[in-house]
């Protein structure tokens, strides 16, 4: 049974990539600093530290993989990890897999990065995918688009604070448009660009195109909790988010991922990889959504207990 290391599979985009290759027949271990999954597999996965300070452990932690996933990286700056942090963690991760005899490279990157961005995310994002074109060996970069699946933080906060205030302060008219994929979705094209033999460079996106908007009302839909936008200014709206984020010790959403949404970074110029519609998953899920706050802070910075 070949050997692939997936970075971040007991989290989030991690664990569907886990489940994705699991099903076809794949052993999988995973690099993840958390103590407990944030969902459940089927089976239990090999374990070992994520820990960039280390590079001889990360070659032992690989030693034997086929295939190397990565879907490192971070939503913000924190506890003095920037942007320019994470390339470089980056790199050394990559580096340290190609040492240890992987013969493929899976990179999970983001819709529309730009080298000549002026938003540290979505640059860094293309400076990592150019440390993976300059690897020497096989590989693919996927670029997911608005990723909603189980244990999502954006629709699911969305969701939140919809069953929580009187009103949602939309950021602007909220034309901009978005093209989510599914969770599962994203799995399944990260498993299909590992089987390829070529490189690869895949957007992955789903079949709808929505505006921002039109994404709330549904959300709003689903879970019964039809509440007034207010369109407000865009600077207004990150205060009043921010004020939110004081009391949840949280950032609910950063500067550069408001930015990116109303730049329409979230939408594909290709056609869709993803078969499942988002909204319709939405509609599906409105009685889960919601009902606590998904928390990133918790999710990866507060070590949890087995």
């Amino acid at each position: 049974m070949p050997l692939a290391v997936v970075t971040g599979a007991y989290s989030y985009t991690g664990h569907a990539v886990a489940r994705s290759l699991i099903a076809r027949g794949w052993r999988v271990r995973t690099l993840t600093n958390r103590t407990s999954p944030l969902q459940t597999l089927d089976v239990d996965l090999e374990r070992a530290p994520l820990q960039f300070d280390d590079p001889d452990a990360l070659v032992t932690a690989c030693r034997g993989a086929d295939l190397f996933v990565n879907t490192y990286w971070i939503r913000y700056p924190r506890g003095g990890v920037g942007f320019d942090e994470a390339v470089a963690n980056s790199a050394v991760l990559l580096a340290s897999a190609v040492t240890a005899g992987v013969s493929r490279v899976v990179h999970v990157s983001v819709s529309n990065p730009s080298r000549d961005s002026a938003l540290d995310y979505y640059r860094g994002k293309a400076q990592v995918e150019d440390v993976v074109r300059g690897l020497g060996v096989s590989h693919a970069v996927v670029r997911p688009t608005l990723v909603v699946g189980s244990h999502d933080i954006l629709v699911n906060n969305i969701a939140w604070f919809l069953r929580r205030f009187p009103l949602f302060a939309m950021p602007g008219r909220g034309a901009y448009r978005v093209q989510p994929v599914t969770l599962d979705d994203v799995g399944e094209i990260v498993a299909d660009a590992a089987a390829a033999k070529e490189d690869v460079t895949w957007d992955a996106a789903g079949p709808e195109t929505v505006t921002f908007d039109a994404l709330v009302r549904g959300v709003a839909a689903a879970i019964g909790r039809t509440r007034p936008i207010a369109h407000v200014p865009p600077r207004l709206a990150a205060a009043l988010v921010r004020v939110v984020g004081v009391g949840l010790r949280e950032v609910v959403l950063s500067k550069q991922e408001l930015a990116g949404l109303m730049e329409e970074r979230l939408v594909s110029s290709e056609p869709p990889r993803g078969r499942s519609s988002v909204m319709a998953w939405i509609a599906a899920h409105g009685e889960e959504l919601g009902r606590r706050y998904a928390s990133e802070v918790t999710r990866h910075f507060r070590r949890r207990r087995p």
